[in-house]
């Protein structure tokens, strides 16, 4: 199977402006039946693997399962298709599920696909314009701060689902959800709590349970896996080996739903909430756009654009670690995942973004190229067919031990014990941005977070740049400027200012620039106030050892010609 790695879409396009590249054309240049059949395997296991997942987070997110897996498939066909990862695996993801709950509840079903959409031109503009490479310059402590907060709100919306709580709606902020769970303990489910625990724990378990003994590791689960692993011997390790390829999620779902269904316990389950999952694709419609409405949603767009950009991107990064397959096209990613995002919604869909559980399955099960993340889509819809009726007795506690188990590992919960290792700029913006997301949402958490990221870095830049005297006399005055000399540092000027006022007429100011290494407008602003001061007292000012990148700021606004060069 041959392809080719020179298709662009416009073939001529402005310097701006990004080719449209999708991956899978490179990837098929001299593609291999062997690389088919890993391929084939990888799509199927991710297929399998997607599936619960895909329904848990729809129905945490105030939607029908069905949103969750028709999202998976045609997002995460699309993504594969048009993306510029070669494993990138796009669908539901865990990180949108408080910020889709959180728009149902404030604007309603219509308005969350309005918001996709628009959000999914946003993401294909970033990408088109070259602005991939952007979501790099997004703090690692900020990224970290709202991984946790998502997580822990994650595993809150969760405690409803696995107490079996009856919650006609649960609220979509942090302290109204406290207080709903707690008001409605009196009507705690036992069988919920069991099925819902043995999951989570089932699914921690499950990696270890047939690793080698030396693998395990330390604690009271290591300890369980060995205990599980001396019952029979080595011989029944070896025996039932295999059975540890088979998806934790899936093992999870199958085993609770038919001890759940078989013992006939009381508890919810996808029949009786939803009534079962349709075997037909979702009818497509068109959502009531008007500018008003899209003005309205501004802000929910914006975050499902941004949160879609950091979490496919980290992803992509994550899988080129791990695949050592060619780097992902960032501007191509945003492209794909925006195409994605804005085509579910006309069929009822939610947002997607990278995943990084698939994903990572996707590698690890021996995926070369796209094809995967496509057979991946293509087994899900299989799914849907043949086995839609079986869905309906999934119990919702099930879903939601699955949902405990995606929120432990999506935390980064070292990072609170490491945190003493870091500055007070990183635990600052860490820990506010963590409360933020969890307190109020991720739009505030964001916001903030960046706000306060970029004022965190004009001070610490500022604290750079100094001005040291370096000889004085009666006809003249010397400083040296280390730094750069923008906004955020003109008040360090003020020595030389205050030097020039309290000495005799005709004093000679020099400057050795050698060692300043920028300068922005506010910078040059302050530098043309002391030449003007100077002047006023009939002095000069000399400037000498200029570089680049100051030269020019001088140049261009005619100051260098207004003042002596030595």
């Amino acid at each position: 199977m041959q392809g080719s790695d020179n298709l662009n879409f416009p073939m001529n396009l402005p310097a701006y402006l990004a080719p449209f590249r999708p991956r899978i054309f490179s990837a098929l240049n001299g593609y291999t039946r062997e690389r088919f059949g890993k391929d084939l395997g990888a799509g199927l296991t991710v297929g399998i693997v997607a599936l619960p997942l895909a329904m848990a987070f729809a129905i945490a997110s105030g939607l029908s399962p069905q949103a969750g897996i028709w999202t998976a498939i045609i997002a995460g066909g699309l993504i594969a298709l048009l993306g510029g990862s070669a494993v990138q695996i796009g669908g539901p993801a865990g990180a949108f599920i408080v910020i889709v709950y959180g728009i149902v509840e404030r604007y309603g079903l219509p308005n969350l696909l309005i918001s996709t959409a628009c959000a999914g031109v946003l993401l294909f503009l970033l990408g088109l314009l070259k602005m991939g490479t952007l979501v790099r310059y997004v703090p690692v402590s900020i990224v970290v701060g709202f991984t946790n907060g998502i997580a822990v709100l994650i595993a809150l919306s969760q405690l409803k689902e696995l107490l079996g709580l009856e919650i006609a709606k649960m609220p979509a902020d942090f302290f109204s959800q406290i207080k709903a769970i707690s008001s409605n303990l009196d009507s705690f489910n036992a069988y919920a709590l069991g099925l819902g625990l043995v999951c989570f724990l089932g699914l921690i378990l499950w990696p270890k349970l047939f690793a080698p003994r030396d693998t395990v590791g330390k604690g009271l689960a290591a300890r369980l896996v060995k205990v599980v692993q001396a019952v029979e011997g080595v011989q029944l390790v070896r025996a039932t080996r295999a059975a540890s390829r088979v998806p934790g999620p899936i093992v999870a779902l199958v085993t609770l739903t038919a001890f759940a269904f078989f013992l006939s316990l009381p508890v919810e389950t996808i029949g009786s909430r939803f009534g079962g999952i349709p075997r037909a694709l979702p009818p497509f419609a068109l959502p009531d756009f008007s500018w008003d409405t899209v003005r309205l949603l501004f802000a929910p767009t914006l975050t499902i654009a941004m949160l879609g950009a950091v979490e496919s991107l980290l992803c992509a990064r994550v899988a080129d670690q791990l695949s050592g397959l060619p780097k992902h096209d960032p501007n191509q990613e945003l492209m794909a995942q925006g195409v994605a995002n804005f085509v579910v919604p006309f069929f009822g869909g939610m947002p997607a973004t990278g995943t990084i559980a698939r994903t990572v399955t996707n590698v690890r099960s021996g995926a070369t190229s796209p094809v995967a993340g496509l057979v991946h889509a293509l087994m899900l819809v299989l799914i849907v067919l043949a086995a839609a009726p079986l869905a309906m007795h999934v119990p919702l506690a099930v879903l939601a031990g699955i949902l405990l188990y995606v929120a432990w590992n999506m935390g980064e919960w070292h990072e609170f014990v490491l945190m003493r290792q870091y500055s007070s700029h990183y635990r600052l913006l860490m820990l506010g941005t963590f409360l933020l997301t969890v307190v109020f949402d991720l739009t505030v958490a964001l916001q903030v977070g960046l706000l306060l990221a970029c004022v965190l870095f004009v001070r610490r830049m500022s604290s750079l740049f100094q001005v040291v005297e370096t000889a004085r006399s009666d006809e003249s005055i010397c400083f040296q400027l280390y730094g750069s000399l923008f906004f955020g540092a003109v008040a360090k000027i003020d020595p030389i200012l205050s030097a020039v006022e309290s000495a005799p007429r005709g004093l000679l100011v020099r400057l050795d620039a050698q060692s300043l290494q920028s300068l922005d407008a506010s910078g040059l602003d302050v530098l043309g106030q002391l030449h003007k001061a100077i002047v006023l007292r009939e002095g000069r000012l000399v400037m000498s050892g200029l570089n680049a990148q100051p030269r020019r700021v001088m140049e261009r606004s005619g100051f260098l010609s207004k003042i002596d060069e030595a």
